[in-house]
């Protein structure tokens, strides 16, 4: 296999959990989960806010030409591609305050709804073409997951 190849389906896969036999795209989101929750602890919280931002950009545009590379040989927007949940998860974590934990679950909950249900347009997205639309769908379900979250967060205090 050639190393160009290589480095598409790592980067769609999530690092190799698009692979997974169950739930493929929240195996993704997990995956996010994970690196963003080492981060969280790991990194002050102005600078997760930044690596968290450069993540979203750099997986996007990864992400898009992995997955113009990849469907020819595996289809249009097959499940194993799920570098678009992890940026769509990724979207709803920068809504996450430094204090609370709790906000972890909240996004992922919330992103996962929306990616799962494509209400508002969600659906829409898909319609795109190549890679674009691979991505477009889960970019909106985060923005989504991220409104509520900061709607959450003002509600509550």
């Amino acid at each position: 296999m050639k190393k160009t190849k290589l480095f598409h389906i790592i980067i769609a896969s999530g690092f190799g959990s698009g692979f997974s036999p169950f739930a493929p795209g929240t195996a993704g989101s997990l995956v996010a989960i994970a690196i963003w929750t080492v981060l969280f602890y790991t990194i002050p919280f102005t600078a997760l806010l930044v690596v968290t931002s450069l993540l979203v950009v750099l997986f996007t545009a990864a992400g898009v030409w992995s997955a113009d590379v990849l469907e020819p040989e595996w289809g249009k927007d097959p499940s194993r591609v799920v570098v678009d949940e992890m940026v769509g998860v990724w979207i709803a974590l920068l809504a996450v305050p430094g204090n609370n934990v709790w906000y972890i679950l909240y996004a992922f909950l919330f992103f996962r709804f929306f990616d799962i249900f494509k209400p508002l347009g969600i659906r829409k997205m898909e319609q795109l073409d190549g890679g674009i639309g691979v991505m477009a769908d889960d970019i909106l379900a985060g923005i989504y997951s991220f409104i509520l979250l900061i709607g959450a967060r003002w509600l509550i205090g």
